[in-house]
């Protein structure tokens, strides 16, 4: 029978008929389980247990004991819940953290990490014979231990687990001999706190170093008094939470208090071992914990910088000649000659700004802009590539189909405000979505967190796959046009010359670039080096194919040589004629340029 105590009906019957029976002597063997025999004559329960009635001692048969920790324990099981739950709803109010600042963050911070830790070694305490605790939810875990004896040989340090991370700590630093009563430890981690202060509050790094938390925070702290130096240092454990294999720097820090709030710092903390995984640092205090890393910033090749500042300096001169024949030359100009002046413009304006401002990084601002400027201007150039690529398909389809006056007029209409228009709203959008992410520690690019590349890259790869199904679809009409055309020695040069091309600009405009996602594995160097030499000679192909390769262009190159040899002929006739002066006459030896000397 369970209970606190017995029926009112029960006690009054029993009452009754043990008045009217004669006292019978108790006997030992009558005692319920959880119970021991006093004197021979009464019951008692155990400890840890208490009589249904109430009573010490007793000797009523029936009587039970129970558990007296079964409450305690699901008292202080709720509590611990409740404080893990409060402050999961105060870690998780995105709204609270967006609209304080940095020292207001550092400050509430602080105080929940504070007040956590003292509710958390409170309610165990109060519970001291529930010895481990652990309780969790999304976003905290608590694991509490509490020791109400001395310690042992066998006992000298206690491992907390919480969250795939650990503490061990010795048990002479747990047990507070200066105190009565029991002592606790508690470890907690916080799964969502570093989202919250970051790695934006550690100061004691280099500016290059591209430094960010790789752990959950945790917190050690033992009680009733607060002791936070050790006699022993405490061993952290660390799950890492991305698993990075090209790590510089490894850093064991620790919450510390300031006048504004708080920091990250590493006194007292050291690194002991760090692998994919994992990393384990001592520490000679107590207080909130976790591991910064710094990513390796890729070393720089100089040749592949000399390659690169040569080759970009070559495509800009071949980019300028490019854009002045397209300009100048009336004989060639036409909606294709369009579409390579404007990719021609955005290259220029890219390549140029590239080398003049990628490692303009001493100002935040400045760097953020030339990101964003570059981010415009080599999308600009991609989305002209596609477009491009579009001419050139519908050209060939326009070898069976008459309806060349209707393409034209398609592709004005569209032209300009995709080129151009396409790039500004993928911009525009990044931009407002996270404009912190412009500008690196090392360059003046696009940052690689939260696949903010792939803003760029993702347009990238989408018009190199529209490109190929265009270059793939020349190919074929082509294929059906030379097979089924007679020995018309004009147009078969016309369809291969648009073949050539559209093996040229698949190349060119498309093909270079994949060979930036194959720099992984043994072969990343030498991808390196071709995707930087063809890269940055992508004006001299454009120059080359479009201009150079041309026979129109090779006949107007011509015509301007004439022009300027017959000009400069001209100007010396000037310039002579002008020395001798208009009374004196030439000597019998004297030849002017186009006339011959003649012997008799």
């Amino acid at each position: 029978m369970q209970g606190s105590s017995l029926p009112p009906g029960l006690c009054f019957l029993l009452c009754f008929f043990g008045a009217m029976t004669p006292k019978i002597k108790a006997s030992c063997a009558n005692c319920p389980p959880n119970a021991s025999c006093v004197n021979n004559s009464h019951c008692t329960c155990n400890s840890g247990y208490v009589s249904g009635s109430g009573q010490k001692l007793f000797t009523f048969p029936l009587e039970t004991c129970n558990d007296t920790n079964s409450s305690k324990t699901t008292q202080g099981r709720k509590e611990l819940q409740k404080i893990v739950d409060t402050f999961e709803s105060l870690l998780t109010n995105q709204t609270l953290w967006r609209t304080e600042g940095r020292q207001e963050i550092s400050s509430t911070a602080t105080t929940i990490l504070r007040d956590v830790e003292s509710k958390v070694l409170e309610t165990a305490l109060k519970a001291p014979e529930q010895k481990v605790q652990k309780i969790q939810n999304s976003s905290v875990a608590v694991e509490t231990r509490v020791i109400t004896d001395n310690c042992s040989e066998d006992r000298q340090t206690f491992n907390l687990n919480v969250q795939m991370n650990s503490m061990d700590i010795h048990c002479n630093d747990v047990i507070q001999e200066d105190t009565q009563g029991p002592s606790a430890v508690a470890f907690i981690s916080y799964s969502s706190l570093g989202n919250i202060i970051n790695a934006t509050f550690f100061e004691e790094t280099d500016e290059k170093d591209r430094v960010f938390l790789n752990s959950q925070v945790v917190s050690a702290a033992i009680g009733p008094k607060r002791n936070v130096s050790l006699s022993k240092s405490v061993t952290l454990t660390f799950q890492h939470v991305k698993m990075n294999h090209s790590i510089k720097k490894v850093f064991c820090v620790y919450w510390e208090t300031t006048k504004q709030g708080g920091l990250w710092s590493r006194d007292g903390c050291f690194l002991i071992h760090v692998n994919k995984s994992h990393t384990m640092c001592n520490c000679s205090h107590l207080s909130s914990f976790a591991v910064l890393m710094a990513l390796t910033s890729q070393e720089e090749d100089p040749v592949l910088t000399i390659i690169t500042y040569v080759g970009l300096s070559l495509s800009l001169l071949c980019l300028l000649l490019a854009a002045l024949t397209f300009l100048l030359c009336k004989a060639i100009q036409n909606t294709s000659t369009s579409l390579h002046l404007q990719l021609s413009i955005c290259l220029f304006l890219a390549h140029l700004l590239f080398l003049v401002g990628i490692d303009q990084t001493e100002s935040k601002v400045l760097c953020a802009i030339i990101a964003g400027a570059l981010h415009y201007l080599y999308l600009a150039a991609f989305t002209w590539m596609l477009l491009e690529g579009l001419h050139l398909f519908l050209t060939a389809r326009n070898l069976t189909v008459v309806n060349y006056s209707s393409i034209n007029r398609l592709m004005k209409w569209i032209m300009f405000p995709v080129g151009y228009g396409v790039p500004a709203v993928i911009v525009a959008i990044s931009a407002a979505s996270r404009p912190h992410f412009y500008g690196t520690a090392n360059r003046c690019w696009l940052h690689l967190d939260q696949g903010f590349i792939w803003g760029f890259l993702g347009p990238v790869c989408a018009i190199f796959s529209v490109n190929l199904v265009f270059f793939i679809l020349v190919f074929w009409i082509l294929k059906r046009k030379l097979s089924s055309l007679n020995s018309e020695v004009s147009t078969i040069q016309n369809t291969r010359m648009l073949a050539f091309k559209a093996t040229a600009q698949l190349f060119i405009l498309g093909c270079t670039w994949c060979l930036g996602f194959l720099q992984v594995g043994p072969a990343a160097r030498v991808m390196a080096y071709l995707f930087t030499i063809i890269n940055s000679l992508q004006g001299f192909f454009i120059f080359l194919v479009y201009c150079l390769l041309s026979q129109q262009v090779q006949k107007q190159y011509q015509k301007w040589f004439r022009e300027i040899v017959k000009s400069k002929s001209e100007s010396e006739a000037y310039t002579l004629s002008s020395k001798m002066g208009p009374d004196s006459k030439p000597s019998e030896g004297d030849v002017f340029p186009g006339q011959v000397k003649r012997k008799y």
